[in-house]
């Protein structure tokens, strides 16, 4: 059988796994490495990276025209001004009313200038604020897309207040009494990721990537060396498996043959297939239930403590020892500053 015929089986697999709520997430890496004859973790990480940043890749507008019966972008923050690089608005998606928001990048150069690469700024942030307040108060849904290296650092974008929105979004998000759904269809750029990236059901997209750094920002700061990002994307486990793995999302969307840059209509008809499925579950939710769960989700990620100034782990789980593993053996021993009791060493004799 052919290997292209193999991959196609796999996600088959993968798809009935999940519909069935069947846990063989470690299975599913293995066959698929296996298939692939790749045993360059690094290689295939960078490999997706370039995948998700292909520029005929679907955009935000793409995915919503393709699932939405009809759709009416609405603009501002209601506070300053508007962002292109942020977009959201009311659909019908299978009749049904719903909140879309999401990342918009350019298709070329042009169209890049004016969405800034799909880093958005504090007003985007503002704006999907308070298009998902107007939500929660007619009882629509939310289905946030993400596609972005990271919310804009520019100096002007700091100072009227990035972090603010961001940090004010993770608060109302985490809090909504309506359903929210969200896909990472590209590149799920640290806090600018997070900023609409909080959901009761996450799912990423088979050549996503989600990550708290780019690969050349985390190879400038750590490996010292930019030139090394392909390295560093092998570090940061970003790849869709690997967060799967972690139990950080809750499922693969697989993309057409040749990816989704490929066949607009057919990747968006995938997810939209999920979504439905996802959101008929959550809709026999109470409101009160589904804060709780979200909440519990957000929770079961990680817990820590500091006893005697480390870090310690609080609740043990599978994904972070992996992750604990994978950084322990590619970094330096550091020695610590503090001695035994947790005191701090000042060199000074008694």
């Amino acid at each position: 059988m052919k290997k292209k015929k193999l991959q196609q089986k796999l996600q088959e697999l993968l798809a009935l796994a999940e519909r069935d709520r069947i846990d063989i997430r470690e299975e599913i890496s293995r066959l698929r490495e296996k298939i692939t004859g790749d045993d360059d973790p690094a290689g295939r990480a960078w490999a997706k990276v370039l995948k998700a940043r292909e520029p005929d890749r679907p955009t935000a507008l793409d995915l919503i025209e393709n699932m939405a019966d009809s759709f009416l972008e609405l603009h501002g923050d209601r506070a300053g001004g508007d962002d292109p690089a942020l977009v959201g608005g009311i659909g019908l998606f299978n009749g049904e009313p719903v909140t879309f928001l999401g990342h918009q990048k350019g298709r070329n150069l042009k169209g890049n200038i004016l969405r800034n690469y799909g880093m958005a700024h504090p007003e985007g942030y503002r704006k999907a604020h308070r298009l998902a307040r107007q939500a929660e108060k007619f009882g629509r849904p939310v289905i946030t897309l993400i596609d972005t290296p990271g919310a804009y650092p520019g100096i002007a974008s700091e100072r009227r207040g990035i972090a603010e929105a961001i940090a004010a979004n993770l608060k109302l998000f985490s809090s909504l009494k309506v359903p929210v759904l969200t896909v990472i269809f590209g590149e799920g750029g640290s806090g600018g990721a997070l900023g609409i990236g909080v959901g009761d059901r996450i799912f990423m997209l088979e050549n996503a990537v989600y990550s708290v750094i780019s690969p050349e920002g985390c190879a400038s700061i750590l490996l010292k060396n930019s030139d090394q990002a392909p390295a560093a994307a092998g570090l940061l486990k970003l790849t869709a498996d690997d967060l799967l793995g972690f139990g950080i999302i809750d499922g693969i969307i697989p993309e057409p043959d040749g990816g989704a840059a490929r066949d607009h209509p057919a990747a968006a008809a995938v997810i939209k297939e999920v979504l439905l499925r996802e959101l008929a579950e959550l809709r026999l939710l109470s409101p009160a239930q589904l804060i709780k769960n979200r909440s519990r989700r957000l929770a079961q990620i990680g817990s820590f403590s500091e006893p005697n100034g480390f870090l310690m782990e609080a609740a043990p789980g599978k994904w972070w020892n992996r992750l604990r593993e994978t950084i322990v053996s590619r970094l330096p021993a550091i020695t610590s500053p503090y001695g035994e009791q947790g005191e701090k060493e000042t060199g000074r004799e008694e």
